[in-house]
Order: C-alpha cells, then structure tokens, then sequence
C-alpha cells in the first residue's frame, strides 16, 4: 500500500514535489497557509535548469503558453557604462533563456498539472504549526493552526526560510550571514518589447531592475539593519535618491507616496546541517535559505524536489521505508547549496559590502567585468552558472500516477 505524503508550503519546491510524487503513485497532501498564490514581490525568474524540467516532462511548451517575457542576456550598468555579464544563449539547451513570469501563474500552472493526478490534494488555508510523533519519537503527522492533525506516512518541510516545521523538527541551522537587505518596490513603464532587465552598480548604491513589461520591479540595497535609517530620511530623498541613481526613472519615482508601496526583504544565508530526522525531510528554503544573488532561489528549490522525487518517490508509492534514504537527499543537494551559498557569500563580502561602504570609490567597472563584455564565449560562463547551477537535476522519478 503506498505511503501517505504530506508536504508543508505550497511554493515552488513544495508543489514541484507534489506533482512528482503524485505522477509517481504516491498519494500527496499539499498544505499551503494562505488562500490564495496572489502575492507580490516573489521570485518570477523562471532559469533554464527549471524549463529543462518541465521540458523532460513534456509540459515546457504549455508552461510557455502563460505570459511571461525572455531574458537572453544579463547586463548591468557599472561606472556609469552598460555591460554584457551572462549570455544564457549560449548555454547547451534547449532553454536558453530565462523566462520572467509571475510566480502566482508559474504555481498555478504547477497545480493544474499535479491535479490531473487523483493521488493529488492542494488544501489552501491550511497553517502548519507544528509536528506530531509516535511513541518512538518518529514524525507521524503535521498540526495545523486550527488544533487539526494531518496524519502523514512522511512528511516533507517546504515552508520556506522561516520554517515552522524546521524548528518544530530540531533540525541544525548554519547561518552564514548577509550583510544587506533589500527595498522591493514597483515603478511604472511604458511598454517595450525588448526586456531591459539589469543592476546597476555605483559607489555607494546597488539597485536592480527588473522588467516586467508595463512596470519596473525594484530592489534597492543596503546595509543590513539600515531600513529604519533609510524610512526615517522620508520618502522625498529616497525618491531623489532613485532619481540620482537613475535619471530616467525620476518621474516614475513620483508614485512613490507611502511606504507601505515598498517592501522589505531581509536576506538570509544559512543551511541546515542536517536536512531530516525520521519521519520528515527539509527541502527548498527550508533547507537553505538563498541571497537574491543571481535569482537562484527557486530553481535551487526546484532541484531539490527533483532529487527528492528521484530518489524516494517510487519507494512511497510502493509503500517502503523512506527515512534510510533521506540522508542521499541531502548528500546529493548539499554539494551545489555549499557552492553556490559560498559564491553568494563572496558577493556579499566582496562586492555588494565594498559597493554599499559610504567611503567607496568606483571610477571604472572591475576589469573581470570588462573583459567578460568584450569576450563573447566567456559570457556563457556565468550565464551557466546562473542558469544551470551546479549538479543540475533530471527527471528520474517514475511516472506512474492515475491521470484524469
């Protein structure tokens, strides 16, 4: 008889392992906090190591069908001068681009798939607070706002870089440290054809604007625990502030008229030392929480649920014992988040902390970059970093769900 499955967080990883696991034979209850997938300022960076999934799957094309834009190219402006980082066309896939789309279509997109599978449940509303445990101490069940029990056979932890359930599981947390966080915040656009996603770099200043057809998506960046300095300055000098960064987006930063329009992001960098306990496996952020460095996020996440498919599903449909492999899980996972976390921490040390000192200075772009806008073939390099990852996930899990 197959194992009951219960997944907390209704995110990319967490509805990623749901439809897997279901198109796999396992019976799937996915429990996701809140009503609706309806928010704003989430990750919408959809890379290609993710539509090479779907297109393993046979679903690529159908995901494209959602409005989304490409992004072929990363570019930043640095010193006052547009250069070409990452060329992701030359990447060798079929995917060579990443694709913005709203995470709300990309999990709802996720969801009607997974629903095509009878073994697959989405119960919305549904707030996770805590575990229940047999008489050995083993993970049996999750507890819900509402005083219910879900009973489970196993359960996987996807709720994010604030995880309940991380915590309720005891479970070993590295925090590795970030030195900054970000103002999310939308400003109009005219609508353009070409995608004109970029950063842009200055002594002092880091700012990120992503293109999103009709609006820019905003990050501004500063130093950690600077939100208050930066709120407390008053809205006039921080649009002012944009409007110096950024001349052209002056006008646009007149929209800007209460602070509840922008959002803070406290960036996190840390990892579990130990990804499960019996009964129960962290994936995802709840795993390890990423910095915005790069946009890797969520197709990190995304692997995870793939590893975690591949490696347990069919042992879950056919009802076996899971907790002896959810040690490979973490063995498999934990080499590229050591790897990619380590980059990002050199980011934060090297780059954003040195551009966010008030006494920095920076007259030209850093000759890594120059050379990287110049030499065509070396653009793919960080295009295959940021786009493929490290030890970058198949679709390995069976495929052998009822499907109506």
């Amino acid at each position: 008889m197959a194992s009951h499955l219960v997944i907390v967080g209704g995110g990319p990883a967490g509805m990623m392992a749901g439809l897997l696991f279901a198109r796999a034979g396992a019976p799937v209850t996915v429990l996701e906090k809140h009503g609706d997938f309806l928010r704003d300022f989430r990750g919408d960076t959809v890379h290609p190591s993710t539509l090479e999934l779907f297109r393993e799957l046979g679903l690529r094309d159908r995901l494209l069908e959602r409005r989304h834009d490409k992004v072929s190219e990363l570019t930043g402006r640095i010193a006052g001068q547009r250069l070409r980082i990452a060329d992701f066309r030359r990447l060798p896939v079929e995917s060579n681009f990443i694709a913005l789309m709203p995470q709300w279509d990309f999990l709802d997109f996720v969801v009607r798939e997974a629903e095509r599978y009878p073994d697959f449940t989405l119960r919305m509303n549904a707030e996770a607070v805590g575990l229940s445990h047999d008489a050995a101490g083993r993970v049996n069940g999750v507890i819900l706002a509402s005083g219910e029990r879900v009973p489970a056979d196993y359960v996987i932890a996807a709720d994010g870089r604030r995880s309940v359930l991380r915590d309720a599981a005891a479970l070993p947390l590295e925090d590795l440290g970030a030195p900054v966080d970000v103002f999310w915040f939308r400003l109009p656009k005219a609508a353009t054809l070409e995608n004109q996603t970029m950063g842009v770099f200055e002594a002092g200043r880091l700012f990120v604007q992503i293109d999103r057809r009709d609006y820019w998506q905003c990050a501004y960046v500063f130093a950690k625990g600077q939100a208050d300095a930066v709120r407390a300055r008053g809205l006039p000098a921080f649009r002012e502030e944009i409007a110096r960064l950024l001349p052209e987006l002056g006008a646009a930063a007149g929209e800007l008229t209460d602070w509840d329009q922008v959002k803070l992001l406290s960036v996190a960098l840390d990892r579990l030392t130990r990804w499960y306990r019996p009964g129960l496996l962290a994936i995802g952020d709840a795993a390890h929480a990423m910095s915005p460095v790069g946009g890797v996020g969520i197709n990190l996440a995304i692997q995870d649920a793939v590893a975690a498919a591949n490696l347990m599903a069919r042992a879950m449909a056919e009802g076996g014992d899971v907790d002896a492999i959810a040690p490979r899980v973490q063995q498999r996972r934990l080499f590229p988040t050591r790897i990619i976390q380590r980059a990002q921490k050199m980011a934060h040390d090297r780059i954003i902390g040195a551009l966010l000192d008030p006494e920095a200075r920076l007259l030209r772009p850093p000759w890594v970059v120059r050379l990287l806008d110049r030499c065509g073939p070396l653009r793919g390099i960080p295009a295959r970093l940021v786009g493929l990852g490290i030890r970058r996930e198949h679709i390995r899990s069976p495929d052998a769900g009822r499907r109506v």
